[in-house]
């Protein structure tokens, strides 16, 4: 009867564990202060150029925070060209509070750069994140980062 147990034990453990299939990285910040001049890059490669891709904002941050968004600078090499552009992510909303996972007072949030997977090109690509809101420093932010996955 043991056994059976510990091998379902294996079972469920490994099963239950999700699979990251590109990249994901996070960048944590000191006295969890963002400084506006902080900038956190990130560089992953693709290989398979058959697959749409979807890419996350991972940020984590307290339940202190001020604000219900944040902007960031974004730019992206990527194997053929350089893109930048200014993005405000939605944190939370007056009727559900913070839109993320919490545990706690940290709340953690994957939000989609775009609606729609993308094709992405064969090589390498960096991201560069920069906060770009008023209050400098920004308090209360833990850590920020990107995800890569394949799509569904």
């Amino acid at each position: 009867m043991k056994h059976y147990f510990i091998i379902l034990l294996v079972f469920l453990s490994v099963a239950g564990c999700k699979k990251i299939d590109i990249y994901e990285k996070t960048s944590a910040f000191a006295k969890h202060e963002w400084r506006s001049q902080d900038r956190r890059s990130f560089t992953f490669a693709i290989e398979d150029t058959t697959s749409l891709y979807n890419i996350f904002l991972v940020l984590r941050h307290e339940d202190a925070y001020n604000y219900n968004n944040i902007w960031v600078n974004i730019a992206v090499i990527s194997p053929r060209d350089t893109v930048a552009t200014r993005r405000e992510f939605i944190l939370a909303n007056n009727n559900q509070g913070w839109l993320g996972s919490g545990m706690d007072d940290i709340y953690e949030h994957r939000i989609p750069f775009s609606y729609a997977p993308a094709k992405l090109q064969k090589g390498p690509y960096t991201f560069t994140l920069k906060q770009d809101m008023r209050e400098d420093p920004l308090e209360h932010i833990l850590n920020v980062g990107i995800r890569v996955e394949k799509a569904k």
